[in-house]
């Protein structure tokens, strides 16, 4: 709730970072497919997105200078992040091995090259990131070693035993069987009943658009998200072409919930349950490279939507 003050210190950090956007938020659809690659998950890929984007606007804050590469730059406050996130969760860190010949390049693509291709779990942290970097993207062994913060030696080493344990993705698990919750919000939504919509959240439910926007609490869910999507928000520039519709979609073991408009998927929403309420949606509307995804491994037809208001669809 507004307090009718002004807040200096608030504009100064949205002025700065719709700055950091200028430069680094055409980077993001390349930071996605990294993430993507070493977390073999779009829900994490988007997470962690989302955290290497926050952390590396605050570091930018501290840096006496800016980094001369922007890019290389991006991937490596990414890879800080995965091996601490591995080293948190016991995996052994990279250390300088022996020197290993750089295997030549295959003329067959890898499972490496773009997003069609995903690396198995069996790949240490250290192998994925580094196998990535090098065939995905290209990076130098020098940019790879810079990036994982350890030797070229150690990179080569990695780079030889990562490519040649590189297998076929596990196929998806089945999902299972759908909560009655979720078969009820999928028919309150399309009779655009906005009281037993309501009725099936927790009080304090929240609706999150990752890196965008939350809205905490059932009332706010209602008039906000809710409103919006079921009856177009005029005086923000959206107005209904067609009577929205949800329906329910196993995907990777569980089930999501795809928001239609027309012929068109325009966002997939997660679910969280707390008995038979629901106590999160995130709704991945501003994450295109979510949506693409998701909605071609299901094979339906979509659109995808800018990062935020006013930004390009990717």
């Amino acid at each position: 709730m507004s307090t009718g003050f002004p807040d200096p210190l608030g504009d100064a950090v949205k002025a700065s970072w719709r700055h950091f956007l200028d430069t680094y938020e055409p980077l993001r659809p390349e930071l996605y497919r990294y993430c993507r690659h070493l977390t073999r998950s779009p829900w994490d890929a988007e997470d962690m997105v989302q955290e290497t984007l926050a952390r590396a606007f605050a570091t930018l804050a501290i840096m006496a200078e800016p980094p001369r590469s922007p890019r290389a730059w991006l991937f490596r406050v990414a890879s800080n992040l995965w091996l601490n996130r591995a080293r948190q969760a016991g995996e052994v860190p990279l250390t300088a091995g022996p020197e290993v010949p750089e295997p030549a390049a295959s003329a067959e693509p890898r499972a490496t090259r773009e997003a069609a291709g995903t690396l198995l779990t069996q790949l240490s942290p250290q192998e994925r990131a580094a196998v990535v970097l090098k065939d995905a993207f290209g990076l130098s062994l020098e940019e790879i070693a810079e990036a994982l913060t350890t030797t070229t030696g150690a990179i080569k080493a990695a780079l030889h035993r990562g490519r040649s344990r590189l297998v076929t993705p596990d196929p998806d698990r089945l999902a299972p069987v759908a909560p009655a919750v979720l078969d009820a919000f999928c028919a309150a939504f399309n009779a655009r009943d906005l009281d037993r919509l309501t009725a099936l959240l927790l009080d304090t439910a929240i609706l999150e658009y990752p890196g965008f926007k939350i809205e905490s609490g059932s009332k706010a869910v209602r008039a906000g998200s809710l409103q919006g999507t079921l009856f177009g928000c005029p005086e923000g520039g959206f107005e209904l072409v067609a009577p929205p519709r949800c329906e329910l979609r196993a995907h990777r073991g569980e089930w999501l919930l795809l928001w239609w408009s027309g012929e068109e998927v325009h966002t997939v929403v997660r679910v969280e349950l707390d008995g038979d309420r629901i106590a999160r949606l995130r709704n991945y509307y501003h994450a295109p490279e979510v949506v693409t995804e998701v909605c071609r491994e299901l094979d339906v037809p979509f659109r995808t939507h800018g990062y935020h208001p006013g930004s390009a669809a990717s």
